[in-house]
């Protein structure tokens, strides 16, 4: 592994907890706010996310196998949805309303992190 790899790795890694942490209020700003607390899993599986986003970019990539990119953007993005706070995804409140958001989906987001960090993990096998 080049330094160039490690490198682009780690900057994916930061830009990733970034992006994950920021608008999800896990790192307190002015611009987001949560109606409902982080639970406590919610800064492991940020930093788990970061570390495989990294790790997955950093890994040089077989011609023989395809990118696993669109996978990793897939695992990122459930884990995303597993740390945000539940009332304030839009798209779950218009289909759930408030008190179904928190009866169906805010009990279904450990579920989703553990899927976004399996099909991260998958995409880094894959890749390695």
């Amino acid at each position: 592994m080049t330094a160039r790899r490690l490198a682009a790795g780690g900057g994916v890694a930061v830009f990733t907890l970034l992006v994950v942490a920021i608008p999800t209020d896990l790192i307190a700003n002015p611009i987001f706010t949560r109606q409902v607390p982080a639970p406590g899993w919610a800064w492991p599986v940020a930093i788990v996310t970061a570390i495989l986003s990294g790790v997955l970019v950093a890994l040089p990539r077989p011609a023989t196998c395809r990118p696993a990119t669109r996978t990793g953007i897939v695992g990122a993005g459930l884990a995303y949805l597993a740390v945000g706070c539940p009332t304030c995804n839009h798209l779950v409140m218009l289909a759930l309303g408030t008190s179904g958001t928190l009866a169906w989906f805010a009990p279904l987001q450990p579920s989703l992190a553990l899927a976004g960090l399996a099909v991260l993990a998958g995409a880094v096998a894959l890749r390695y």
